[in-house]
């Protein structure tokens, strides 16, 4: 059984998704993000878009990877974290992801087309994954080959610096998975009361 909820979230994802097919354009025009719309490329008129952009999807092959990482990462750290650090982490990965993508965006005028998916988040549960669970086999499946999570983690995120700084693989928002790392490492450091946040009482 998944924990309550990585279950939820999934679910909020899948109903997500339907309503998306059923109303299309207006669903991207409120809760997608769109880089370069506002100053600094930030969203300051529709501030929500920074978390919403996550529940949207392109494409069933696009929810369904994004899902798999969910179970795959949120089950087991929601068992360890309980479901109120999980849902801290999770959107604290959406938030940085979706704000490293604008930042970037706006530094280099690359703003591309609106910003969509769970994948910050996912990267960010990853990276966490990695942190607690260092030494646990994981078998991803592009390429399939058993690895331990944390060679994994480094592995994907240099993969995702290099395309993201080369431009080799347009339509991918890079930068979101990689600031969905940073989020994951953060909301680690502050349930670990260390840097950058002061020790917990």
């Amino acid at each position: 059984m998944l924990p309550p909820f990585t279950q939820a979230l999934i679910i909020v994802n899948i109903l997500a998704y339907l309503l998306e097919m059923s109303i299309g354009g207006a669903m991207l025009q409120w809760f997608a993000l769109w880089p370069g719309r506002g100053l600094g490329g930030l969203p300051w008129s529709a501030p929500w878009q920074l978390i919403t952009y996550s529940f949207l999807h392109d494409g069933l092959t696009h929810l369904a990877f994004n899902m798999f990482g969910l179970w795959m990462f949120g089950a087991d750290l929601e068992r360890v974290w309980g479901g109120k650090r999980l849902a801290i982490a999770y959107f604290a990965s959406v938030f940085t992801g979706g704000l490293a993508q604008l930042l970037v965006g706006a530094v280099f005028g690359t703003y591309g087309g609106p910003v969509i998916g769970a994948s910050g988040g996912v990267f960010g549960l990853l990276l966490g994954y990695a942190m607690v669970f260092p030494n646990r086999t994981i078998m991803p499946l592009f390429p399939p080959i058993p690895m331990p999570a944390k060679l994994f983690a480094v592995l994907y995120g240099g993969l995702e610096l290099t395309l993201g700084v080369t431009g080799s693989q347009a339509g991918v928002a890079h930068f979101a998975h990689l600031g969905g790392m940073l989020g994951g490492f953060l909301a680690l450091q502050y349930f670990r009361g260390r840097a950058p946040f002061g020790r917990r009482w």
